[in-house]
This record gives C-alpha cells, sequence and structure tokens, in this order.
C-alpha cells in the first residue's frame, strides 16, 4: 500500500502559449479533482433530474489542470473561471488538449451526456 500512495504519478507537462506569454503548467487531475469535474459537467434540478452542462467546458478542464509549476496551486481557482473563459479559444484550446491528453480523457462532451443519462431512481433488472 505505502508503494502506492508514495508514488509521483500526477505529471504536469508545460505547454507553449505564445498568446499569454509563455508556457502554462498542465497537470494531471487527481482521483478527486477528476471526479469534480465530470460533477461539473452534469446539472440536477429540483426533480432529481440530470442534463448535461457543457457550458464553458475548455476552461473548466484547462482550470481544473493548470497550475503554478512551484507550488503546485491551481492558476484559476473555479470562481476565476469567466476570466478564463472569456480569454482566446485558440489559446485555451491548446491547453484543453493537453489535459485531455494527460487525463486520458477521449471525448469529455460524452462524460456529461452518459452521466445525465444515467438512471436516478431504482434498477428495473432482474
Amino acid at each position: 500500500m505505502q508503494d502506492i500512495v508514495s508514488a509521483q504519478d500526477v505529471l504536469t507537462e508545460f505547454v507553449p502559449v505564445p498568446e499569454w506569454g509563455g508556457d502554462v503548467a498542465v497537470r494531471m487531475l487527481t482521483g478527486l479533482e477528476r471526479d469534480a469535474f465530470e460533477a461539473a459537467l452534469v446539472k440536477v434540478d429540483a426533480e432529481g433530474k440530470r442534463t448535461p452542462d457543457l457550458s464553458n467546458l475548455r476552461a473548466k478542464l484547462a482550470a481544473a489542470c493548470m497550475v503554478d509549476p512551484v507550488s503546485g496551486d491551481r492558476l484559476f481557482p473555479d470562481e476565476n473561471l469567466s476570466q478564463l473563459a472569456a480569454k482566446s479559444a485558440t489559446a485555451l484550446d491548446r491547453v484543453f488538449k493537453v489535459a485531455q491528453r494527460l487525463n486520458g480523457m477521449g471525448d469529455v462532451e460524452a462524460v456529461g451526456k452518459s452521466s445525465a443519462a444515467a438512471p436516478s431512481g431504482s434498477s428495473t433488472s432482474a
């Protein structure tokens, strides 16, 4: 168990973003962070109905993965997401694609759709 806990398995990659004046550190998500990201792609209404929420998708993933290379702190906490979403789509997409690759995410849009399609009640299978 200790070997797993002490393993340095969250990798960081530097992405050139000339529109922003240099490189940005993009790192893998932890299990907890990935779950939070995926949960942010689904809205649940008062009746418990789940629907996809793909608003600011690229900014959500980029914000979750862009970190200060020294401290490891996120550059854009959730409350600053709109500021990141207002930046160049080209630059944001470049960071998004690296974050997507680092985290083994194929079609991120499908995450919200499949989560929304999950049954909210009990199973009817025998």
